[in-house]
């Protein structure tokens, strides 16, 4: 069998990281995207360069995506599938106390990145017949309190996934959205600044969802048959549901 390639970008912990070791543990060739060139390095050190590519830079910097890109070793040239896992929460406040410095750092993540990303792959994902997976969040189709942009953020990932989807229509390219709820990874203390208590006070006793989890989640969408599609796939913990709706009331 051809060995096949994905980009993954937020490879350096939670979903992406996890999401890398599934598919090198698959047998598939990894270029991992992050910040972190030091958590890059080590990927590369245990796996091998053969089997993983560091490409270290904030997928906000669009010049360093294009160079990377343009540089990519001939082995890891021909890419398969796109994992747009980067993404960020930022504060917790209703949108009236709101950095607004927090709010176009999540847009550019989010959204701006991925999208700059996803143009730039399309091209070569048609002419290969691959695939897309973008990590939205339940976060897109349930408001709550202190969601505001992030929420609105991950609206804009479904949507798009589904565009994508009526677009590269006929074209054999599969996308994907997946929206995961309550996850314990690094999510928390970046959204909280690194507060370790509101991190453990949230998942505690929850059993929430693991990196883990939604790594092999991923690993089954793309080894699906190739005439098979999954359009949305929305995963939450068992100790997880909707919420009500909130009313003010007089006092």
């Amino acid at each position: 069998m051809t060995t096949k390639t994905v980009w993954i970008t937020g490879a350096t912990s939670g979903f992406g990281a996890a999401t890398v070791e599934r598919f090198v543990a698959g047998g598939w060739r990894v270029i991992a995207n992050g910040r972190r060139a030091d958590r890059l390095q080590q990927l590369v050190e245990r796996h091998g360069a053969e089997r993983v590519h560091a490409a270290a830079f904030d997928v906000r910097d669009e010049a360093a995506m294009r160079a990377a890109h343009a540089n990519l070793p001939p082995a890891f040239a021909g890419i398969d599938l796109l994992i747009n896992n980067a993404g960020l929460a930022l504060g917790t406040a209703p949108a009236q106390q709101s950095d607004l410095a927090q709010w176009k750092q999540m847009i550019d993540t989010n959204v701006t990145a991925l999208v700059t990303l996803t143009h730039l792959l399309l091209p070569q994902l048609i002419e290969r017949r691959g695939a897309i997976v973008n990590i939205s969040s339940i976060a897109g189709s349930y408001a709550y309190r202190g969601g505001n942009v992030y929420g609105g953020t991950k609206a804009f990932v479904t949507q798009f996934s589904q565009n994508l989807r009526s677009d590269l229509h006929g074209t054999g390219v599969r996308v994907t959205s997946v929206e995961p709820g309550m996850a314990e990874t690094e999510f928390t203390l970046v959204r909280t600044g690194g507060d370790q208590a509101a991190s453990e006070k949230l998942y505690a006793g929850a059993q929430p969802i693991t990196a883990g989890d939604i790594a092999d989640t991923i690993w089954w969408i793309a080894n699906l048959p190739p005439h098979l599609n999954i359009n949305r796939l929305e995963v939450m913990p068992v100790s997880q549901s909707a919420a009500g709706l909130q009313v003010a009331r007089d006092s």
